[in-house]
């Protein structure tokens, strides 16, 4: 009995022993670190390298105004144009005829986005704000001003300031045909039909009326190019006159009319003077 009492707490104590070296692990997954996808960050900005503030601007062709439009903006610029003729020489009625033909009237995209009546590009020398705007080229530089009346005010110093401009200045002031022509051939535009368009535009709106109040007693009137008679190889456009309905009037194709006339585009003016033949 004594024997198996002490075979008993021997297999006990090495039962215990046993136990007593193992050891428990346990295995922890560590959590793979999350990954971040940064998003680009888009800026924009309205300046460019110089810093000075440029705006994109969608480029316009054509305007198209009623004659209501166009006495709204005589109305609204014509003491200007009188001011600036007073001051500087240059016939009001050019510069309206030239405000409303630029601008559309005050429609265009840079007479609305830039305050520019007059289409004068930035040029060398000119330190204000500017826009880009497709033009002769695309994206060329404009001047950009704060009020209309500033880029009316620019417009006479431009003409006053260049050389090639200083022979409109020994026109006679009310003498508006030989301003628009002369305008023209000093380089102002490079539209061949830009005299007339001058000219049909102050004869249909009688803007000679602006020139002969700033010179009184002194303005001499010219005969107007709408009542000179025409010879059989010429056409005046009336009202509701088209390429298309002229050609077919005197017999010709719209390509003949554009050649014959060497027409930048279908567009015609009335009281423009077309060759029907050559």
């Amino acid at each position: 009995m004594l024997k198996k009492i002490i075979v008993l707490c021997l297999l006990a104590i090495l039962y215990s022993c046993g136990s007593s070296n193992k050891v428990r692990t346990t295995t922890t997954t560590k959590p793979k670190p999350k990954t971040t996808v940064k998003k680009p960050v888009v800026t924009s900005s309205s300046k460019n390298t110089s810093g000075s503030k440029t705006e994109i601007l969608e480029a316009t062709s054509k305007v198209g105004v009623t004659s209501d439009n166009v006495k709204t903006y005589i109305s609204q610029f014509s003491e200007i144009a009188k001011d600036n003729m007073r001051q500087h020489g240059i016939p009001s009625s050019i510069t309206m005829a030239q405000g409303i033909l630029e601008s559309g009237a005050g429609t265009g995209t840079l007479s609305v986005k830039a305050n520019n009546h007059f289409g004068i590009k930035c040029h060398t020398g000119w330190t204000g704000e500017s826009v880009r705007h497709d033009d002769d080229a695309a994206q060329e530089c404009f001047r950009k001003y704060d009020h209309a009346s500033e880029s009316y005010r620019d417009h006479s110093l431009f003409l006053t300031s260049r050389s090639r401009y200083a022979t409109l200045f020994k026109l006679e002031k009310g003498d508006y045909v030989a301003w628009a022509k002369g305008l023209k051939a000093a380089g102002y535009a490079t539209d061949p039909k830009y005299p007339d368009k001058l000219i049909g535009l102050i004869e249909r709106y009688e803007l000679y009326k602006l020139d002969e109040e700033v010179l009184g007693g002194s303005y001499k009137s010219i005969a107007k190019v709408s009542e000179m008679p025409l010879d059989s190889t010429s056409y005046r456009v009336v009202q509701g006159d088209t390429l298309y309905s002229i050609s077919k009037k005197f017999n010709l194709t719209v390509e003949q009319l554009v050649q014959l006339n060497n027409l930048p585009s279908n567009a015609i003016s009335i009281g423009q003077i077309l060759k029907i033949k050559s």
